[in-house]
């Protein structure tokens, strides 16, 4: 009874170290929050308010949507603190509402506009339709692909055809092209996610530090089954000496897993940003660094909005007072 007793308590032992084991081998890719956003400023656009304009809006998030990513609707998403309605809006504009959204925080937005012109004959009516536009990674102004697509030729509309046939013709055609841009569009995202590092032929000495750079080292060590896109993190590390940054640069590279990259934006006095590329996760992103804090003996707090997180050290007072030994 005995030896099946420590029998049992083996096997679960050797359950429960596997499922960590794979736990740690496969880190949960963060989707990203999606916006879809008409450019209309310039005046041979399209507007938004048109119902052209909101077909393929419609399409398009259809499209997103059925292949998993989370896509919000920028009315929903910004009724109560920005004025609605409004159109031919600037590109700055359409960034600044995208992130100054918290309520989920956008971080990606899609960017499209749509050109329509329509050629009349004696014996047919000539419709051409074009949809461009851009992914952006509203954290970091970085550009995640452009797309194009422009309606093939044999477009056509009675040769009689008015204003309301045009805007039909012109509809039934955008539809369709958006359902190609919507293709390209979830290829280039799903690029981005499902994007991963494998690092079986890497070698990787675990005991030795003599292998290579610490960056190389942070690399091979944080990257077991990471998945998902590189995101641009901004670090800011207040009260914090040069020596301690040394310290906590250390505990960043040996410690944070999905690490990708990271560079020195600013420092000023005991002020540091830096640049940081990651697969991480935001919300383990938080926890790291204040198991960092707690690692290194250091008193602080972590918050952050978005993709910048500030790391404030508290001081404690320093005691001048020495006791040079026992007086009378």
């Amino acid at each position: 009874m005995k030896r099946l007793t420590i029998s049992f308590f083996l096997t679960m032992m050797g359950l429960v170290s596997l499922i960590g084991l794979s736990a740690n081998s496969a880190q949960a890719a963060e989707l990203p929050y999606l916006m879809i956003m008409g450019e209309d400023n310039d005046r041979d656009a399209i507007p938004r308010d048109s119902r052209v304009f909101r077909r393929v809006l419609n399409e398009l998030a259809d499209a997103m949507n059925a292949d998993g990513f989370d896509v919000y609707d920028e009315t929903a998403v910004s009724l109560d603190d920005y004025a609605q309605g409004r159109s031919r809006r600037s590109d700055a504009e359409l960034i600044d509402i995208a992130r100054s959204v918290k309520r989920p925080p956008i971080d990606v937005v899609v960017l499209f506009e749509v050109y329509a012109s329509a050629e009349r004959l004696d014996y047919t009516t000539k419709v051409r339709t074009r949809l461009s536009g851009r992914l952006l990674d509203v954290h970091s102004g970085r550009r995640l692909g452009n797309f194009e697509v422009s309606s093939p030729r044999n477009f056509r509309a009675p040769v009689n055809c008015n204003r309301e046939c045009i805007l039909e013709t012109v509809g039934n055609n955008a539809r369709l092209l958006a359902r190609d841009v919507a293709d390209v569009l979830v290829q280039k995202l799903g690029d981005e996610v499902d994007y991963g590092y494998d690092d079986r032929d890497d070698y990787d000495d675990r005991d030795g530090y003599d292998k290579g750079s610490t960056k190389d080292m942070a690399r091979r060590r944080g990257n077991d089954g990471c998945r998902g896109r590189v995101q641009d993190v901004f670090l800011n590390f207040q009260n914090f000496t040069e020596q301690e940054m040394l310290d906590m640069e250390d505990v960043i590279l040996a410690k944070f897993s999905c690490y990708v990259d990271h560079r020195p934006a600013a420092s000023h006095g005991r002020t540091h940003e830096y640049v940081y590329k990651t697969r991480l996760h935001t919300g383990k992103m938080k926890r790291n660094l204040i198991r960092a804090l707690e690692y290194l003996g250091m008193s602080g707090r972590v918050k952050y909005q978005g993709k910048e997180f500030t790391v404030s050290k508290v001081n404690k007072r320093r005691s001048r007072y020495y006791q040079d030994g026992a007086k009378w």
